[in-house]
């Protein structure tokens, strides 16, 4: 696992805790990828500096200038290029901080969340949120490690129920009102993404911009009956986003120009298999994801699977509609 090396020769005239935060708490959690040991013992409970830090000491390695860190006192604040100050006066309760060396802490992914709430729009915080939430994490911009697939697998950061418990404490900090109105639209457990904006673009709400379907499940394993064993070998299925009432899945599926044969006749007996349990399979691709015109139909598709009516031949939902393409795509 990717893991911060912040020196352990650093000379401080005394200590100076730096407490890093907003873009730069983001950028760390992407490549950290995990929480440090502990982590219940390392959420702590913190009081904010009172003096600028001397983070040009610190070797922060992989984050990119200007460092985002919070101050405790907007009067203590001093014109630097490489720092990017956030003053924050209210109570920091134990959640807000992971401790890293005892002397540089990171907001913690629910905190980031919060804090990038008064910075980012609706869609984007909604999409970050699911990336917390996922097992997956885009690439930093000094990420020594970067996949060809575009993205770090990972377990999740944090859980929709554990962002709302946090929330919860955090009334009336900057943000809270669109950070608690994301959360209502994010779902956990996606584990790419274009998994996320396939869901965003299908759940999302239609003055959102999205088709107002039901919340699916995301990778939900699907575990054969007895008599369904007589279809497959395997012991479970995974399905992408799954709706349990519907016994629909919707599987993306990025490398559907690419496969070979035997990967084309893995899949066939897979989705064979689905069916012979009851499972309706619909198969979308990253071109169809991007051709508006295919992926309405896509959409259309599914809305028949769950039995729901489609609102969307309107001047105000097109618009929306491109509006939240620009946004993910």
């Amino acid at each position: 696992m990717h893991r911060f090396d912040f020196g352990t020769n650093m000379k401080y005239t005394r200590i100076m805790k730096a407490f890093i935060s907003h873009q730069s708490a983001i950028e760390f959690w992407r490549i950290q990828l995990v929480l440090p040991n502990g982590d219940d013992q390392r959420r702590c409970k913190v009081v904010l500096p009172d003096n600028i830090p001397l983070i040009e000491k610190a070797k922060l390695s992989g984050l990119t200038s200007p460092l985002h860190i919070m101050l405790g006192k907007a009067n203590i604040r001093r014109v630097r290029k490489d720092i990017k100050q956030h003053v924050f006066t209210g109570k920091t309760p134990v959640g807000c901080f992971i401790d890293i060396d005892n002397a540089h802490f990171v907001s913690s992914p629910e905190f980031c969340f919060l804090q990038m709430a008064g910075i980012f729009p609706l869609v984007k915080l909604i999409e970050l949120g699911y990336e917390l939430c996922g097992s997956y994490s885009l690439h930093a911009v000094n990420d020594l490690n970067m996949s060809a697939r575009g993205f770090h697998i990972r377990d999740s950061l944090m859980s929709a129920k554990k962002l709302e418990a946090f929330l919860l404490r955090m009334s009336g900090v900057k943000g809270h009102q669109k950070a608690m109105r994301a959360l209502r639209y994010i779902l956990n457990g996606s584990a790419s993404p274009m998994e996320t904006k396939l869901s965003m673009f299908l759940t999302l709400p239609y003055k959102l911009g999205g088709y107002g379907f039901a919340q699916p499940e995301l990778n939900k394993r699907i575990v054969p009956s007895k008599t369904d064993k007589r279809f497959s070998s395997k012991t479970f299925f995974v399905c992408d986003l799954f709706w349990p009432d519907h016994r629909l899945a919707v599987e993306y599926d990025s490398e559907s120009f690419h496969a070979g044969k035997d990967q084309i006749a893995e899949d066939s007996k897979r989705r064979n298999s689905l069916t012979m349990m009851g499972v309706t399979v619909i198969t979308v691709t990253k071109q169809q994801i991007y051709d508006e015109k295919e992926f309405e139909k896509t959409a259309v598709a599914i809305a028949k699977c769950l039995g729901k009516r489609l609102i969307y031949k309107s001047d105000v939902f097109a618009s929306k509609h491109n509006d939240l393409r620009e946004q993910l795509l």
